[in-house]
């Protein structure tokens, strides 16, 4: 199969078989929702008597945990296979199974990065007051091995949660409203995932134009936030009536202009540029005056790419730090240089050595 036959597609057919046909590592990021194998046994009833339309599908019912363990072995053996070296996967799941999941994560040498609870602010009561409300599900999130180089967008994750790193916990609610599938009022897919959680793992762990395949697309959730992020998608179902609704889900959705998808690179993609190659360069001489922002400080450059202030000698960050009596000082943006009639950062010199994608 071309790998270029794959992008932008979903296809109605088994998981199993679809995937032994797909070349190995062709994919960025892959999501998997798999059967939670919940062993529903009677009807759940709500104090008023009537029915709640719980998870009961035959997809989700297997004969014991050792067919459900060799089914989930199986796929995610394919999905190791298909994903690329610098790769990473996120399975969700419930306490039915994602215990017994993130074993054969492991045992299958898939590194593990993140577990992430998915709080749910609404989640559905517990009708029958036996146990403590089930209000969350878990996210496993894995790279393809201990050394892969698997993204992460750190810096743009933290600048989406107000400049505080994000934390393990995600409040998010379930699926309702406008968003739920419904057909004749009743809903299409029984575990419809939010747009907004895939959104945010999206952005954390892929960039722009990735592939990011979905073995249990169900109701084309993932599919749909691909093509809104600007990354390319492809899409297993199973069941046609699901198949047939993410299709049409997905046709009208529309992709988010492409200028407005860059996200802010990580600090330790950035290169890494010392004060000394402005000086070998000739960007700056030695024995040029550096100044605080209000010029009432100054040091000079000297020939190794350390600076004087009177007493004080060392680097532009440590000299910046014994002037301000702290134990550390970004002196890239404390120190500034002459530019006509106005003080600039230093920084903004070194900005000219980085390349340009």
């Amino acid at each position: 199969m071309n790998t270029r036959n794959l992008y932008n597609k979903i296809i109605n057919g088994d998981t199993l078989k679809e995937l032994k046909k797909i070349p190995a590592e062709t994919f960025d990021l892959i999501f998997a929702d798999p059967p939670y194998n919940l062993q529903l046994q009677n009807n759940l009833i709500r104090p008023d008597r009537s029915k709640v339309n719980a998870v009961n599908d035959k997809w989700d019912q297997f004969e014991s945990f050792i067919s459900y363990d060799n089914f989930t072995k199986e796929w995610l053996s394919e999905c190791k296979r298909v994903l690329k070296k610098d790769g990473s996967i996120w399975v969700i799941g419930s306490y039915h199974n994602i215990f017994r999941v993130g074993k054969i994560i492991q045992d299958l040498d898939f590194w593990i990065l993140n577990d992430v609870i998915w709080n749910k602010n609404n989640p559905m009561p517990n009708f029958r007051g036996t146990r403590f409300t089930n209000a969350h599900e878990t996210l496993i999130w894995a790279s393809k091995s201990k050394k892969s180089k698997y993204t992460f967008n750190y810096q743009s994750m933290k600048s989406f949660n107000d400049d505080v790193q994000m934390r393990s916990t995600w409040n998010l609610p379930i699926c309702n409203g406008k968003e739920r599938l419904k057909k004749n009022g009743t809903k299409i897919h029984s575990t419809q995932k939010p747009e907004a959680l895939l959104y945010r793992i999206i952005l954390a762990s892929s960039n722009k134009n990735d592939f990011i395949l979905d073995p249990f697309l169900g109701s084309g959730t993932t599919s749909v936030v691909s093509k809104k992020l600007g990354r390319s998608y492809f899409g297993i179902e199973r069941e046609r009536q699901y198949f047939e609704a993410a299709y049409k889900r997905i046709r009208n959705t529309n992709k988010i202009m492409d200028e407005y998808l860059d996200t802010i690179k990580n600090n330790k993609l950035k290169p890494r540029i010392p004060f000394g190659s402005l000086i070998e360069l000739g960007v700056i001489k030695p024995g040029t005056e550096i100044y605080d922002q209000k010029k009432k400080v100054y040091a000079k450059v000297m020939i190794d790419g350390s600076i004087k202030h009177k007493h004080s000698e060392g680097s532009i960050h440590k000299v910046a730090a014994q002037i301000l009596g702290s134990e550390s000082c970004n002196g890239w943006t404390y120190w500034h240089f002459q530019s006509g009639n106005s003080l600039k950062p230093i920084d903004e010199l070194r900005q000219r050595l980085i390349p340009r994608n």
